[in-house]
């Protein structure tokens, strides 16, 4: 009963005409920066952070979180059209969705993926009414013990994540992204690391150049090669029934996207979990329980469904520590708490109590955020899937054209084009190698979090590992980990002693 009431008084708030206004600027902002690789929701909602001094603390928020999760509806966009993720949690998206591109199918995959973001965002919404105050409280518990042992259970779901490589091909290239993810000062002491004496290579490898590079540019030389040998992405369809899921498309999808939702919401709620981790737990967790996981990374749309429900989800239940513990999940969530520091508000578990017009006005403000998303999405499926029949000859100039945008619209700095150049190149060898880069790119975001975690667990427990292991929690991650490491090959093993 209380969930309802504070729903209903949530939706007051929310539907008040400013309320509205901005809820709409924060979806279509969040969209095209989540279409737009090159920007990204933390860059662009530090950009905006000045423009909420003056506004209204609940209608900034609500501005500001419409921005953070219609992001997420963006990035699926470019990279099921083109294989480029627009933000970290379509990495795994681009697997599946932009091989149903390459079908003939980018309409079913796009609006799969905005119908499944639409359900889980409201369903995460009365989630996040139902129960999100009450398990915020487990994560309370977190300690860098707790966030190490789920920041490993990550990496090794990284492993499982590509169909179209084996686990010491997956194992390299989740190295090789450890790697990138050190170069530059160290988190703790300050000191270079395989900085080669370059002011360039102090603050890191930039995210935004290497999935650009990996995925943008990659690609690209992908497709050049491809369509000098004679082949392209077949015919789209024209006809809107074709552009929207068929009645079997939904029979395959429902599964996933319930799953996904509730995987994504309760990751979310998780500090460290959040859209990433949710977003590839889900592929892995459709490929294991699929009849037929070999359809994976060759245009399963459960593919599709899963993650992009999942992070979704996430994103939006991430704003549960946020709110009731000031605990956030990732960046993005940062600067959000910043913007409510700046306002005053007491961010705790007294928030509901203090101040339920912002709480519940944020939670309602989902619900109409999410169908704002879908009225603006579904009737571009057209226009999206019509990027797709510009000949090639046109299109892949014009997408690198983007991604040197996006680099060089970083820091105005040309070295930055250069650097997704070379990580451009590096994709195409790793394709022609048969490996696939989005472990790489995983484990390169997971990698800080991971480290820090690590260290900051040996300092509180003087150096001793047992730390990871007499926590219940970080225990039950290790644990859970290593089921999903060895249960392949004793499944393996059982099927051939079978035959």
């Amino acid at each position: 009963m209380e969930m309802f009431s504070g729903l209903l008084q949530g939706l007051v708030v929310a539907t008040e005409p400013a309320n509205l206004i901005y809820c709409l600027i924060g979806v279509f902002v969040g969209t095209a920066v989540g279409v737009l690789p090159g920007l990204g929701p933390t860059a662009t909602i530090s950009l905006l952070l000045p423009v909420t001094f003056r506004l209204d603390p609940t209608g900034s928020i609500i501005m500001l979180a419409g921005i953070y999760y219609g992001a997420m509806y963006g990035g699926s966009i470019t990279a099921i059209l083109f294989r480029i993720p627009g933000e970290a949690a379509s990495i795994v998206t681009c697997m599946d969705g932009h091989a149903m591109a390459r079908l003939g199918r980018a309409g079913p995959a796009l609006g799969i993926s905005a119908f499944g973001s639409f359900i889980a965002g409201i369903a995460t919404a009365f989630g996040i009414a139902a129960v999100g105050p009450a398990v915020a409280d487990i994560a309370n518990r977190f300690g860098p013990a707790e966030y190490a042992a789920l920041m490993l259970l990550g990496i090794v779901l990284i492993t499982q994540v590509s169909t179209e490589q084996s686990l010491p091909r997956a194992l390299v290239m989740i190295g090789l992204g450890f790697l990138a993810s050190t170069v530059g000062r160290d988190m703790m002491g300050g000191s270079e690391r395989y900085t080669f004496g370059l002011m360039y290579l102090e603050d890191g490898v930039s995210i935004v150049t290497l999935a650009m590079g990996l995925f943008g540019v990659g690609q690209v030389l992908v497709l050049v090669e491809r369509e000098v040998r004679g082949g392209s992405f077949r015919a789209q369809p024209r006809g809107i029934r074709d552009l929207l899921p068929s009645r079997a498309d939904w029979r395959a999808s429902a599964g996933p996207i319930g799953r996904g939702t509730v995987l994504g919401f309760f990751l979310g709620l998780l500090p460290g979990g959040g859209a990433m981790l949710a977003s590839f737990a889900s592929y892995v967790m459709e490929k294991r329980i699929s009849r037929t996981p070999e359809r994976f990374g060759h245009g399963a749309i459960e593919g599709v469904a899963g993650p992009e429900t999942a992070n979704n989800a996430a994103a939006q239940s991430t704003f549960v520590p946020l709110l009731s513990l000031g605990i956030p999940s990732n960046v993005v969530l940062g600067v959000i708490l910043g913007a409510l520091l700046i306002h005053g508000i007491p961010v705790g578990p007294g928030l509901i109590a203090t101040r339920p017009d912002l709480f519940w006005g944020v939670v309602a403000s989902m619900l109409v955020g999410n169908a704002m998303l879908v009225i603006l999405n579904v009737p571009l499926l057209p226009l999206f899937v019509a990027m797709l029949r510009v000949p090639q000859r046109v299109l892949l100039p014009l997408i690198l054209m983007f991604c040197v945008v996006g680099a060089f619209s970083l820091n105005n700095n040309a070295i930055d084009v250069l650097m997704m150049a070379a990580f451009g190149v590096l994709g195409w060898v790793l394709h022609k190698a048969g490996f696939e880069p989005a472990p790489l790119l995983l484990a390169y975001v997971l990698g800080p979090m991971f480290e820090r975690a690590v260290r900051q667990a040996l300092l509180i427990g003087y150096g001793s590992p047992t730390i990871f292991i007499t926590e219940p929690i970080s225990a039950s991650f290790l644990a859970l980990a290593a089921v999903v490491l060895v249960a392949p090959t004793l499944l393996r093993r059982r099927r051939r002693d079978a035959r």
